[in-house]
């Protein structure tokens, strides 16, 4: 008698299995050990307005539950740009979401990663980028890429485990707002949001575009 092998297939493996094999192999560019819950994700899909036009961005979806969360909360699939590191990551993102533009590349140099694949302004960033990996220039030149290609007041939205901000704050060039803890999550998480205090018309990233 045959039996069935007790090691799943790559499309049978949990999502949990995928993000530990991905820490494994780079925990710095994958920086959780497994996917964000659905609490936190709807937290993070809830600071997107889905009347705003334009495309919204996500910075290493992953497995794309934060994805998901955002076509719950009515924005369209096709509006959706995924920047993803992980080869395997984003063909597994095609697979779910053939509608959304998946993009294998670096997050952290997105303006670069998204020439030429923007027609107007985004109306949000969501990141679930480890942040804090990164010095804390990087961080904040990541939120003046993200200011730049988005319309004015657009939030970027980012989770964190840690009890401060994962971009250090600087009031005289962006807003910040942080969530109450989301206990649900594990382990337990807050969604910081920030919004540049520039009332830019249009940003220079943006000149090519005709914004």
């Amino acid at each position: 008698m045959l039996h069935r092998s007790a090691v799943p297939s790559p499309k049978e493996r949990p999502d949990e299995v995928r993000f530990l094999q991905s820490w494994l192999q780079n925990p710095l560019r994958t920086g959780a050990v497994s996917p964000s819950g659905r609490a936190l994700a709807r937290t993070m899909a809830g600071y997107v307005d889905p009347a705003q036009d334009g495309p919204v961005i996500e910075l290493g979806p992953g497995t794309g539950p934060v994805t998901a969360a955002l076509i719950a909360r009515g924005v369209a699939p096709e509006r959706l740009v995924l920047i993803e590191y992980n080869p395997e990551f984003c063909k597994l993102l095609r697979l779910r979401f053939p509608a959304a533009t998946v993009i294998e590349g670096d997050a952290y140099n997105m303006a670069r990663t998204l020439e030429g694949q923007l027609d107007r302004p985004s109306a949000a960033v969501v990141s679930s980028l480890p942040l804090f990996t990164r010095p804390a220039p990087e961080r904040h030149g990541l939120l003046d890429q993200a200011f730049g290609l988005s319309v004015p007041r657009a939030p970027f939205i980012q989770f964190t485990y840690a009890v401060v901000s994962p971009v250090p704050l600087a009031p005289e060039r962006f807003d910040a707002h942080v969530s109450q803890r989301i206990w649900a999550n594990l382990p337990p998480a807050r969604v910081w949001v920030y919004r540049s205090t520039a009332a830019r018309a249009a940003a220079p990233e943006l000149s090519a575009l005709g914004a």
